[in-house]
């Protein structure tokens, strides 16, 4: 038995100390004994860091090293604190605490507030966001419900890093964040909340290890009094500790060393809530004697699997990559990774589905399957091919696609629509199914262009646009389909995606698989664009997202598939390319900085043809590698000074007009206007010119080119269509 393999349900509590040491490797069992004074345990993904840790504990107290009540364990969610109790009392060490940081304390608190303060302690928000709400609309500002939520994220993450409402504005523009809303208006939300709560003698979550830190600074006494109690500190998952966490613990210890942090900064994938690995990193700075074992023996995966996460983090940079772990697998071999280009979305969904359907027929329960992408927008697609596929699922993390809030309001509008027919002036000028979709809509924050930031405002314009491009695809499937036809197919769609009882594939978001582990993981729309995600700029997000990628790596166990779509719809241009990620790691791609004359096999294809791959897309003023879809197209960054001649700009926005009524299409159908800026910048003197343009497709080259031409050399054309 391996040091890593989970016991049965009923374990035997050890006999004796020596025993609770007995399947450990020597790694952990340095961790177990290493009872005095600061450790750090640098642990890497499989390698049993909670085994390491709880057997640490466990033998100090059989041992009579440390007593029960002595030792405090604290770890980020409610899960990991229930599932470290269980394993302390397997190991007969049942009376030691095991709790998070807001448990811990909430209960210190909750004990010292009548001394301190007097009477009883304030009521504790269970959810803030109406708070939020009243203080917003106080303010005059308005949010829908998706902003309100995202404000209120906000207002955590100032908290925790421990940034008052009038500092703010200056924190968001010196860290770079991508603030929801103008940070001088979220500043005004943030002080009156803050206000509100203190007239109505309430607090919330932060507040809780805020005044725990107030009062542990202010009052010797107390903090004397919770140092006798606790002599001894365990801290789970440190790379994910926020500044007032940190702050905290550091109370809890005030000048003694007698503590056990475990971590892996290559795990750190929460920084948008305010952690920071800078804690972990910087812990041998802080304790020069500290006791340092590295957990580098991987249990979980196989040697190939492990092989694919080390390479990932080989790409790294920046100070988190400096302290990477590598890997070594102690499982037997196991399959290589499989490496999949599918022609479109759909297709990349059906294919996952059907060789999840014969991994579930060759024995692997569907428990033990997991399709991991990164928003859960992306989860619609794979719900229906499962689905059709007959394989039960379950989603992990997030609400059902049909059961989404904004989904719901979707479909209530777009009954509404089609009960309503041409009495509705929203269709008056949506001639196809697709354009009245989209006009409904609109009305619930859909737009042609994706909000930028992250957030409830972007996930829920995702699953808006996952309903526009359903549409899209039910009306080439099903010509002349009318609305009414298409609100009868998302019924049956959603009464068909009813979730089964029985255990089923997870689906789930990376972040939400964070601490799982399955025999099976598909990794799914692995694009530029979606991974790394569109809105990380800078090189800290860019290398957060690389560590996301490994973290999904890391949860299988036996079986590994990677996949990504070269376009979005069934016929649309197969523009995307692979995520950079993977470059120089699988088959046929080149490592970053490096030539090849050409690219071998390996890659299986989903579709049936291949398209030849394009090189990176550079910026032409500048030279900077580009990944957003409308700076391709324009072949320029966005604040890259633009060279267009506004007035053939303006010329081609009137002939698409008068293409747009021909057709009865949306004028963005003809060209999109990054598309018209692309060409009135580079004034296309031929086809091949023509061509060349990002949104200038064959199909589109034949029907427009001439006109387009025409236009950029000064001559007048027709405004309808050429004849077919």
């Amino acid at each position: 038995m391996t040091a890593a393999t989970h016991s049965s349900l009923f374990p035997q509590v050890p006999e004796s100390a020596d025993a609770v040491l007995a399947g450990l490797d020597p790694e952990q069992r340095e961790v177990a004994t290493a009872l005095h004074g600061p450790v750090c345990v640098l642990a890497g993904a499989g390698t049993g860091k909670t085994r390491a840790i709880t057997h640490r504990i466990a033998y100090g107290v059989r041992a009579g090293i440390l007593q029960p009540a002595s030792v405090l364990a604290v770890t980020f969610t409610n899960r990991a604190a229930g599932e470290m109790r269980g394993r302390l009392r397997d190991l007969g060490a049942g009376g030691v605490q095991a709790r998070t940081f807001h448990s811990a304390a909430l209960r210190q608190l909750q004990y010292f507030w009548p001394k301190v303060v007097g009477g009883d302690l304030p009521r504790l928000l269970e959810r803030k966001i109406q708070l939020v709400a009243e203080a917003a609309a106080r303010c005059r500002i308005r949010l829908d419900r998706n902003e309100l939520r995202d404000v209120t994220s906000e207002i955590e993450w100032a908290k925790v890093t421990q940034t008052v409402p009038a500092d703010y504005p200056a924190v968001v523009a010196k860290s770079l964040r991508d603030a929801p809303r103008d940070p001088s208006e979220i500043s005004q939300i943030y002080a009156l909340y803050e206000q509100l709560k203190r007239d109505r003698a309430v607090i919330d979550f932060e507040d809780v290890l805020l005044l725990t830190v107030g009062i542990l600074q202010d009052r010797q006494d107390i903090a004397d009094q919770i140092r006798r109690q606790y002599q001894h500190f365990v801290v789970d998952e440190y790379q994910d500790v926020s500044p007032l966490q940190q702050r905290l613990l550091d109370l809890w210890l005030g000048d003694r060393d007698n503590l056990c942090v475990v971590g892996d900064a290559s795990q750190t994938i929460y920084s948008f809530t305010g952690a920071t690995p800078d804690h972990l990193l910087d812990f041998r700075t802080r304790h020069p004697s500290a006791t340092v074992v590295k957990l580098v023996r991987d249990y979980r995966s196989t040697p190939q699997v492990v092989h694919l996460a080390n390479g990932l983090l080989g790409q790294a940079r920046g100070r988190a990559a400096q302290h990477r772990l590598e890997l070594v697998s102690q499982r037997d071999p196991g399959p290589e990774p499989a490496y999949t280009e599918y022609p479109d979305e759909p297709a990349e969904a059906e294919g996952t589905a059907r060789r999840i359907r014969d991994l579930v027929a060759a024995g692997v329960p569907a428990g033990e399957i997991a399709v991991l992408y990164r928003v859960n927008a992306q989860s619609e697609v794979y719900e229906q091919a499962l689905a059709d596929a007959g394989v039960p699922y379950q989603l992990r993390g997030a609400e059902r696609f049909f059961e989404r809030q904004e989904v719901r309001e979707a479909g209530i509008a777009l009954r509404g629509a089609a009960r309503a027919g041409s009495n509705d002036a929203l269709l008056d000028d949506a001639e196809d199914l697709p354009a009245q979709v989209r006009a409904v809509l609109s009305t619930k924050g859909w737009t042609d262009r994706p909000p930028a930031g992250s957030g409830a405002v972007r996930d829920r314009w995702e699953s808006l646009a996952a309903l526009v491009r359903l549409a899209e695809e039910f009306a080439r499937a099903k010509p002349g389909a009318s609305l009414a036809d298409l609100v009868t197919e998302l019924d049956e769609r959603a009464a068909a995606q009813h979730a089964p009882t029985v255990q089923g594939v997870t689906l789930a978001s990376l972040h939400a698989a964070k601490g799982l582990e399955w025999d099976a993981v598909f990794l799914v729309g692995l694009t530029e664009g979606t991974m790394p995600i569109t809105y990380a700029k800078t090189d800290e997000q860019i290398e957060e997202e690389r560590r996301l990628l490994y973290v999904g790596v890391t949860r299988a166990r036996l079986h590994l598939s990677l996949s990504w779509a070269l376009s979005r719809s069934p016929g649309g241009r197969a523009g995307r390319r692979p995520t950079r990620f993977l470059n120089g790691l699988r088959p046929g791609s080149t490592a970053p900085g490096t030539r090849t004359a050409g690219g071998g096999g390996g890659v299986e294809s989903g579709g049936s043809g291949r398209r030849k791959r394009r090189g990176p897309v550079l910026c032409r003023v500048c030279g900077k590698t580009l990944t957003d879809a409308g700076e391709m197209k324009l072949m320029r960054c966005e604040d890259c000074p633009s060279d267009m001649d506004e007035a053939l700009y303006e010329r081609l926005r009137d002939w698409r007009s008068g293409q747009a009524r021909e057709l009865g299409q949306p004028a963005y159908c003809v060209f999109t206007d990054k598309t018209l800026m692309a060409i009135a910048e580079a004034v296309p003197g031929d086809e091949r010119e023509l061509s060349a343009i990002s949104g200038v497709g064959g199909r589109k080259l034949d029907r427009f080119g001439a006109d387009v031409l025409a236009i950029c050399a000064g001559q007048d054309v027709e405004s309808g269509p050429e004849e077919e």
